[in-house]
């Protein structure tokens, strides 16, 4: 399955985004999706996951309560709404897809497949 992220850029601390992921390829339904970020010098981390249902989901404490992941199944698509944003938030991020079960997985080896990455810049 190929991913294409979209929607990253520029908005100020306390603003929202949305973030897109497209997937094309072999059926998407078939696949656990997660959202993850690195900032620069720093390691991948989990933002925020989601079966292949669209059944459960799972996020870092960091985004709890902030961020809110849903799929289209229809439309191949995976989102991130992205509320409160702080600088802290300022971060690549990178959609993938793993295999399907029953919850999900927060740890970036069990997804097989990567998007290339959409930049969001929060400032202060």
């Amino acid at each position: 399955v190929q991913l294409q992220a979209s929607g990253g850029g520029l908005v100020q601390a306390g603003g929202s985004l949305r973030l897109s992921c497209a997937a094309s390829g072999q059926a998407f339904s078939m696949y656990n999706m997660g959202w993850f970020r690195q900032a620069p010098g720093k390691q991948r981390d989990f933002v925020a996951g989601i079966t292949w249902s669209g059944g459960p989901t799972d996020y870092a404490d960091s985004v709890k309560g902030r961020f809110t992941i849903s799929r289209d199944n229809t439309k191949n698509a995976v989102y991130l709404q992205m509320d409160s944003l702080k600088p802290e938030d300022t971060a690549v991020y990178y959609c993938a897809a793993g295999a399907a079960t029953y919850r999900v997985i927060p740890h970036s080896y069990d997804y097989r497949y990567w998007g290339q990455g959409t930049l969001v810049t929060v400032s202060s």
